[in-house]
């Protein structure tokens, strides 16, 4: 199976989309407060996500897109993520699914034709790669793909499918056949009209409440098409990891650097009324700046490495771009709760606070989410069992 490249646009329309994103974070800041204390989706965002025409611009050109790089999206995400952590969030799972479609689904009438509704109609697709009690192990299926004459069915109970009540669409993962093994998995795309959800269980989380992450028993039926012939371990390791990694770990990092922006505007206050003196809490200011600076760093050397592996399915399986791909949504994850952190001791009270302008509560409460969403300890060790094998580098240049 080819991979299709993900293009990247020109310095012309990089600088259209930052304009357009901008628009869509002053809103989404409008109304993030609201989103938070209702757990609500954060409709108006994803209103102006569609105005805007964001939701398509990954789509290639030739399908009626506007050929946005990994890059462009990281970039926006960023963006949303100082605005409205849930609105980040959707944005970058939405795009991971477009990816995954884009990179491992073309050729097909049907396929093709949903690519360019999705850019056309601005469709928001939902993710569903968890189930049952296999919680984060997305590698594993219990649900089949039924096959009936010229259709397809699928029953999952999804453990989350985060904004599924309200998408247009939802990719999801199963097994390839009632025969098949737990991990012999098939991406299956599926659109509104071909699907029913069942609630099995709410969102009342900490953070993160605009995602709408609810339990659903998924029930579908479409046609064979509806099927990527993809294998899902591919589609995996080449995009799905590396483009959802990089996207949240975009997100996560502009959820930090609100946090660092109110850090600042504090220290600089609490200065100027001490007569230039610096507050206690600095010393934890310069810490979220350098946690900070630490996380966008990794996030820039995962898109150079992507963007470097372009469509070589052979360098996307290397296994030091797995580990580097891997590692990237784990430090990304830690170093944004450090650096969140941080910058609430060094606004003190006032960031504890849940009102005023240095308050950092709703900022802490999402950034808490981003080392449980698929939970560290199960990343690193799934990367220690693959690496066993893998001899110790000898020198710093092998």
């Amino acid at each position: 199976m080819t991979i299709q490249p993900m293009t990247g646009p020109d310095d012309t329309l990089a600088t259209d989309l930052t304009a357009r994103a901008a628009v869509v974070a002053a809103v989404a800041a409008l109304h993030a407060e609201a989103v938070d204390r209702d757990g609500r989706f954060p409709e108006e965002a994803v209103a102006a996500l569609k105005s805007q025409r964001l939701l398509g611009a990954a789509v290639p050109i030739e399908l009626g897109g506007e050929g946005a790089s990994i890059r462009a999206l990281a970039d926006i995400c960023y963006a949303l993520g100082r605005a409205c952590a849930s609105t980040a969030m959707i944005y970058a799972m939405h795009q991971t699914k477009v990816a995954c479609l884009t990179r491992h689904g073309r050729g097909d009438v049907w396929r093709d034709g949903l690519i360019r509704r999705i850019a056309d109609e601005q469709l928001l697709m939902a993710s569903s790669t968890t189930e049952g009690q296999g919680g984060g192990n997305v590698r594993s299926s219990s649900a089949a793909v039924e096959t009936d004459g010229e259709s397809v069915g699928l029953e999952r109970a999804a453990t989350v499918i985060s904004y599924g009540a309200q998408a247009d669409g939802v990719v999801t993962v199963a097994r390839r056949n009632a025969e098949a093994a737990a991990s012999d998995q098939v991406l299956c795309v599926f659109l509104k009209e071909d699907y029913t959800l069942e609630r099995l269980s709410g969102w009342e989380t900490l953070g993160m409440r605009g995602t709408c992450s609810s339990g659903f028993r998924l029930v579908a039926k479409g046609r064979p098409e509806q099927v990527l012939s993809a294998r899902y371990g591919d589609v995996h390791n080449q995009t799905m990891t590396p483009v959802s990694h990089i996207l949240w770990s975009s997100a996560w990092a502009g959820i930090a650097a609100s946090a660092v922006d109110r850090a600042q505007a504090f220290t600089r206050t609490a200065m100027r009324g001490a007569g230039g003196v610096a507050p206690p809490g600095a010393l934890h200011y310069a810490r979220a700046v350098s946690s900070l600076k630490q996380a966008r760093a990794l996030i820039v050397q995962g898109l150079d490495r992507f963007e470097a592996a372009g469509d070589d399915a052979a360098a996307l399986a290397a296994l030091d771009f797995q580990t580097a791909i891997t590692m990237l949504k784990v430090e990304v994850s830690e170093l944004a709760v450090a650096a969140v952190s941080s910058a609430m001791r060094a606004n003190g009270l006032a960031g504890y606070r849940q009102d005023g302008a240095f308050s950092v509560g709703r900022a802490l409460r999402d950034i808490l989410s981003a080392p449980i969403m698929i939970h560290n300890d199960r990343i690193v060790a799934n990367l220690a069992t693959a690496t066993l094998m893998s001899p110790v580098a000898a020198s710093l240049s092998a």
